[in-house]
């Protein structure tokens, strides 16, 4: 898990509060007129949700094709919200009143008018079957709704930030629900963790860092002793769960049609070892009742633009115009569907084929280091005109909704969990962020927005990566604990700590004791949202930097 310092969310200001919901019905089946025209849209009709509940309407939404525009039935959404709404056929206007707010729009008119204000549209009003159709993008940016296009289910989320969201599934009408996203009931298949929390460690496999090491390159035997000793060292510490990385740059530890074997088995990518080593790392995990989480860097596609060392099925090799390259580095452009879906089926291969307890991401979404050129991806695959920035956010919802989905609607018993940089974003940027100030945020920089994540129940747990100490002024621990337990308190989604014990022994405030550790996990156990800490990483972990390892021990021994 990269060391880097911050992400967060940005909510637009309201036109009033008409419209903390304003999507409330709308939806469905494309009227013939449009049907033909509507730009690359598959047979079946755009559903659209609003806090997870179906939308319906007499008057479907559509895409108007040459602007890319997604427009949607304004006067049943304000129907919905008990707003008053008048049309007059003479003007051509539709007028709806709500408490304070009063908004104007025409038929053919570029422009509404919300509460006297001149608001510039993307496209005109258009009346189609007596219905007021408008772009959505106003309707989002005006009312402060989060939207997000699915373009693999043909379907638009709505949500209010302000607004909290029911659980999913008590509502036998309302949207798709996740099955197994309920932690409380669906523990996974080893109850490793038991009562006394999730107790993990990342093992990381890129440039061999704690497994196997280089020097045991197609030696099976030696790499099965390494992974004893590392399981057993983790366990004598009190550790009770690992998350192996299987995927580190569009290679794999198990075998895949899809991509090719890591050559960090066996010093050459593309070459198969002589056993299955996920095979017997889940053995292994298990036998000592310990939970196996499978850890993917979801759109790394490698550690450097070389393709020399490559395999011939590697992802680079086979679909260059997937790729994008920021910082010199290769990266899956998140901002097409089909490098989305390779990337999920990569991942389905290992859930369908291994009995693994979990599917776990790190916070490799779009990069932060550089420029991220995806203007040809933007200007294709941009139905509801969004800004960039949100469009960008919507493929990583996207994709991680896409993700949960086909995995637990495969095995209900995985769960799917997400361990994104410690800060979503500073409140000086948004109020409801955390006191930070972190130089790049989950939201604004990797436009990973794990809020959606959380209150959609896309994901059973969420393990921010809070690797900062009490004494860190810009992003202090404490503060950062306090923020994740208040975004998850409420929700059927757990949290997870994530620990830098890789710092001990430096220069960073706060870091000259193994005790910073220690002091962190008794906080933790203050917030009963807390529900276990993972540490990064276990090479950190058995060196044993200031006694970390025995202070562990002595910790979870006494019942810590």
């Amino acid at each position: 898990m990269k060391p880097l310092i911050s992400r967060t969310s940005f909510r637009r200001p309201r036109a009033g509060r008409l419209l903390p919901a304003l999507l409330v019905v709308l939806s469905l089946a494309l009227p013939p007129r449009f049907a033909a025209a509507a730009s690359g849209s598959a047979p079946g009709e755009i559903a659209i949700y609003l806090e997870g509940a179906r939308l319906n309407s007499d008057v479907p939404p559509y895409i108007v094709p040459k602007l890319n525009l997604a427009m949607v039935p304004l006067r049943v959404i304000g129907e919905g919200l008990g707003a008053t709404v008048d049309w007059s056929p003479a003007a051509r206007t539709v007028t709806i009143r709500q408490a304070d707010t009063l908004i104007t729009l025409s038929s053919g008119q570029p422009t509404a008018v919300v509460d006297g204000a001149q608001v510039k549209l993307d496209g005109a009003a258009q009346v189609v079957s007596g219905r007021v159709m408008v772009p959505l993008r106003f309707v989002g940016e005006s009312l402060g709704l989060t939207v997000a296009w699915d373009p693999a289910a043909r379907s638009i989320s709505l949500h209010d930030p302000d607004v909290a969201v029911p659980d999913p599934g008590s509502d036998p009408g309302a949207g798709p629900s996740v099955p197994g996203s309920n932690p409380g009931t669906n523990p996974g298949s080893n109850p490793g963790a038991g009562t006394a929390g999730l107790r993990g460690a990342w093992i990381s496999t890129v440039y061999n860092l704690d497994w196997p090491s280089a020097a045991s390159a197609g030696n099976a035997d030696k790499q099965k002793t390494e992974f004893v000793q590392l399981l057993d060292d983790l366990q004598g510490m009190g550790l009770n769960a690992v998350f192996v990385q299987l995927r580190a740059a569009g290679d794999a530890l198990y075998p895949s049609a899809l991509v090719p074997w890591s050559k960090y088995l066996t010093g050459t990518q593309g070459k198969a070892p002589t056993f299955d080593p996920l095979s017997f790392m889940i053995a292994e995990t298990h036998k000592r009742g310990m939970e196996f989480h499978a850890w993917f860097n979801p759109f790394r596609a490698g550690l450097d633009a070389k393709t020399g060392g490559l395999a011939p099925n590697h992802v680079m090799l086979q679909h260059p115009e997937w790729i994008v390259l920021s910082g010199g580095k290769p990266y899956l452009n998140p901002g097409l569907p089909d490098a989305r879906r390779h990337i999920i089926d990569a991942i389905m291969d290992a859930v369908k084929n291994y009995d693994i307890d979990g599917v776990h991401l790190d916070d490799y979404f779009y990069p932060t280091s550089a420029d991220f050129p995806d203007s040809t991806a933007f200007a294709a695959n941009n139905p509801l005109n969004l800004k960039l920035a949100d469009w960008r956010r919507a493929n990583i919802n996207a994709f991680v909704s896409e993700l949960g989905q086909a995995v637990h609607a495969a095995k209900p018993g995985v769960r799917f969990g997400i361990s994104p940089f410690g800060v979503w974003r500073n409140n000086n940027v948004d109020p409801t962020g955390s006191p930070t100030r972190a130089g790049v945020t989950d939201y604004d920089n990797m436009y990973a927005d794990v809020r959606t994540w959380i209150k959609n129940g896309w994901i059973d747990y969420v393990a921010p990566q809070l690797y900062w100490s009490f004494d860190t002024l810009a992003a202090p621990y404490g503060k950062l604990v306090d923020w994740w337990s208040n975004e998850v308190k409420g929700t059927n989604v757990d949290l997870y700590i994530g620990h830098s014990p890789y710092k001990l022994g430096t220069s960073e405030a706060g870091w000259q004791s193994a005790n910073e550790i220690i002091r962190q996990l008794d906080y933790g156990k203050s917030h009963p949202e807390v529900d276990g800490d993972v540490f990064f990483s276990a090479k950190d972990l058995r060196g044993n930097p200031l006694g970390i390892k025995d202070a562990l021990r002595g910790y979870y021994a006494a019942g810590g």
